[in-house]
Order: C-alpha cells, then structure tokens, then sequence
C-alpha cells in the first residue's frame, strides 16, 4: 500500500533542494502508476477508491511541478501527468462536487497556512500560477472568492489552523496573514496579468 499524497510531499521536497538520489525516480514513477482514470490521484486507491482525492492531487501536483524543474528529461511524462491532475481539479472550479456544483468541503474555502497535507483553493490558486497554467475560465469562480475574502485594510486574515502538534505558531487565526496576503496577492497578479 501506499501514502500517494506523502509520497507527493516528499518529492516536492526532495526535488526543490535538488536532493540527488536514484530513488526519486522510483518515487515518480511510482506516483504515475497511482494516477487514477479521472486524472488525480487519492492515497485509497490500493483500497478500491475510484474518485481522486483533492488532498492528495494537490499533493502530488506540487511534487510533480518540482521534479520537472530538477530533471528536465523526464518534463514531457510529468507534465503529461499534472496536466491530467490539473483537469480534475478544473472539472471541479477547485473546490465543488463535479455532479451537483455544491461546495464539497467547507473548509477547503478557508484560508489556512502552512496547508499541511490538507486541501484549499488558495493552494490550488498558487499551484497554477507556480506552475504558469493558462488562464482558465473555470477557475473565476475560486477567484472572484479569494477576492471576496480580501480585508478592507487590503489584507487576507487566517482563518483556521489545523489540529496536531506545532513547534510554534507562525500567525493568529483571525488576524491578517503575511503567507495568506501573499499567496493571494500572487494569484491575483497571474490571473489579471
């Protein structure tokens, strides 16, 4: 069995500090092997999922984006691959249910930072601006929501954390966010450029 959405984490990690191992090839092509019909990927899949998970698709976008950065042979499969993941995530407008266009998830709509392994439409935002995705009109929806969250000081707040141990607290929920305001004001520089 597998942790797909680690196993993504882990290579955006190794693969953004140019981590050379042989292993990281086994790494993505084990990670190419758990992409699923609908273009993403879920860490259920060896237990019979048969619908991607956010969670994880984002996860192993992010890894994936960073390994074409540092083996540029192997872009063509990997993007090939993202831009399957990218879709499913597209078919969604990041964050609603594909068949009824309801929200999946409420808190995928709030503005957390650091994600962890969990999901959101500001990671995703940032993930296609990273990765200079066209512009796409499926994402306006997630868009036109991130601006709506803007503070009248100009500024985005957090408005959650997540459970679990943390070694230090790096902002306060419900204040404004410098990660946050950052992440949204690059957004929104990709998206009017």
């Amino acid at each position: 069995c597998s942790e797909t959405c680690v196993s993504g984490m882990i290579l955006s990690l190794l693969a953004h500090f140019r981590y050379e191992d042989e292993r990281i090839l086994l790494l993505i092509e084990h990670l190419l092997r758990q992409q699923m019909a609908d273009g993403g990927w879920n860490c259920e899949l060896y237990r019979g999922a048969t619908h991607a998970s956010f969670h994880t698709t984002i996860s192993v976008l992010e890894g994936l984006y960073e390994a074409c950065g540092f083996l540029p042979d192997m872009s063509g499969r990997l993007e090939e691959a993202a831009s399957a993941g990218r879709e499913f995530l597209l078919r969604h407008a990041l964050y609603r249910s594909e068949r009824t266009g309801k929200i999946v998830d409420e808190k995928m709509t709030r503005l957390v930072f650091p994600p962890r392994w969990r999901y959101d439409f500001l990671r995703a935002l940032d993930y296609f601006q990273m990765c200079h995705a066209r512009r796409d009109e499926r994402l306006t929806d997630a868009v036109r929501l991130l601006e709506s969250k803007r503070s009248k000081d100009g500024r985005w707040i957090l408005n959650a954390g997540y459970p679990g141990r943390t070694f230090f607290e790096m902002e306060k929920v419900s204040q404004p966010s410098r990660w946050n305001t950052l992440r949204a004001l690059r957004v929104l520089q990709w998206w009017y450029a």
